[in-house]
């Protein structure tokens, strides 16, 4: 099984602790010495790799000598989250689990699919058609708790205060017929319902604009704007065949919004874009 990616509690006590510890000027080593901790745990700690006690956290605060009590009830809360279970927990043993809790807390995201539907807009029979050309002649019991993850992540575009959700879908993604005609179709009708969800914003990419910024592949922007007091940073989620990758390295990250920035200024708008998908779905019956 491989090691679960760290929930988005645990990034953020990371981040705090390190910020901390720099501030107090003190090494890990130093503050091993101090506490009932070894200094790889609180190495793992701030890289967000463990999780510890609230006592054990409350004892570090008392060291970085943090004094203002709402910053400390903040840590303290997020040591709590930190040790809890996510709902997806269950699916720890699949990679698509943590991009899960990245949905969740997010405020914004920002996706461009060049190959496929993304799965937060996926029908179950496509996203099955889909899975099944990926797995091939691998376990179906594997494939169906992917699918029933795939499932369960679309709860974050319905849920109480979910968060925008904006997508650039290359036009080829909609001209490939998955499955059969019957299936297409349904997903289409999907793709023109959530492009009237007040939190969805869809557009295509025609391929009347030629090369973009992102010809060398789909990527997934999560962004925490609503929680600067975490200062989180963005996260970049880049899919391929054998696994995925979080990037949280500003300058990259940077880089990934500046180009789905330039690929919303190619496509078209999302008034043309859902008229273009009634006419591809008209065109299928």
């Amino acid at each position: 099984m491989p090691n679960p990616s760290p929930t988005v509690a645990q990034r953020r006590l990371a981040r705090a602790l390190r910020r901390l510890r720099a501030d107090a000027d003190l090494t890990i080593d130093q503050v091993a010495e101090k506490v009932d901790l070894s200094a790889s745990t609180l190495s793992r700690l701030e890289t967000a790799q463990a999780t510890v006690r609230r006592g054990d956290i409350k004892e570090l605060l008392d060291i970085y000598q943090v004094a203002d009590e709402s910053q400390r009830q903040l840590l303290l809360r997020l040591a709590v989250q930190s040790r809890e279970q996510p709902w997806w927990h269950e699916y720890r043993d699949l990679r698509q689990a943590a991009g899960a809790d990245l949905a969740d807390q997010a405020d914004v995201i920002r996706q461009y699919s060049a190959l496929l539907v993304p799965g937060f807009l996926q029908t179950e029979l496509y996203a099955r058609e889909i899975l099944r050309a990926l797995r091939g002649d691998e376990a179906s019991k594997y494939t169906e708790r992917q699918l029933e993850l795939r499932m369960r992540r679309q709860a974050v575009l319905t849920k109480h205060e979910p968060p925008q959700y904006v997508v650039v879908l290359d036009e080829p993604v909609v001209l490939r017929v998955v499955g059969d005609r019957h299936i297409m179709r349904e997903q289409l009708q999907r793709l023109i319902q959530a492009s009237a969800m007040p939190n969805v914003t869809l557009h295509l990419l025609p391929l009347s604009v030629g090369a973009h910024a992102a010809m060398d592949g789909e990527f997934t922007i999560f962004s925490y704007e609503g929680n600067r007091m975490y200062d989180d940073p963005d996260v970049v989620y880049v899919d391929n065949i054998v696994g995925g990758e979080y990037i949280e390295d500003r300058s990259i990250t940077k880089r990934y919004n500046q180009a789905f920035r330039r690929l919303l200024d190619m496509a078209w708008d999302p008034v043309k874009s859902k008229q273009a998908l009634v006419d591809i779905e008209q065109e299928l019956q």
